[in-house]
């Protein structure tokens, strides 16, 4: 009885070590995501100032767009859904809610503005 016990405990980690062995290599590969999972977006191809993202509103009189969007780098932003101000007003003709855009942004004047904008085909 007296080894039975722990030789059960030693089954109960080597049976559960694969398990935690996945859930590691699955965390690790979540971060290569950039903050989204967008299928058919290479964020990598994209140089490290475009950012991927989805366009979900538009307000034009604010001259205002909100972005679901992947990591901003040069922000040392991580991925979420914000709404961003835009630069030019032009921008916002170029683009509708649910496209899948690049873009650039950059601080100025205490808020974060999009500075270009263009559709992925």
């Amino acid at each position: 009885m007296r080894t039975l016990k722990p030789t059960l405990v030693a089954l109960a980690f080597a049976a559960a070590a694969p398990f935690a062995i996945t859930a590691h290599a699955q965390a690790l590969d979540h971060g290569k995501m950039g903050g989204m999972n967008m299928p058919g977006m290479k964020i990598e191809d994209m140089g490290t100032s475009l950012t991927a993202g989805e366009v979900r509103k538009i307000d034009k009189e604010a001259r205002k767009i909100t972005l679901k969007h992947g990591d901003i780098k040069n922000l040392d932003m991580p991925g979420m859904t914000m709404v961003f101000q835009v630069k030019d007003a032009a921008l916002l003709d170029k683009v509708k809610p649910g496209d899948k855009v690049k873009f650039t942004a950059e601080k100025a004047d205490g808020a974060i503005a999009v500075t270009s904008i263009e559709v992925l085909k």
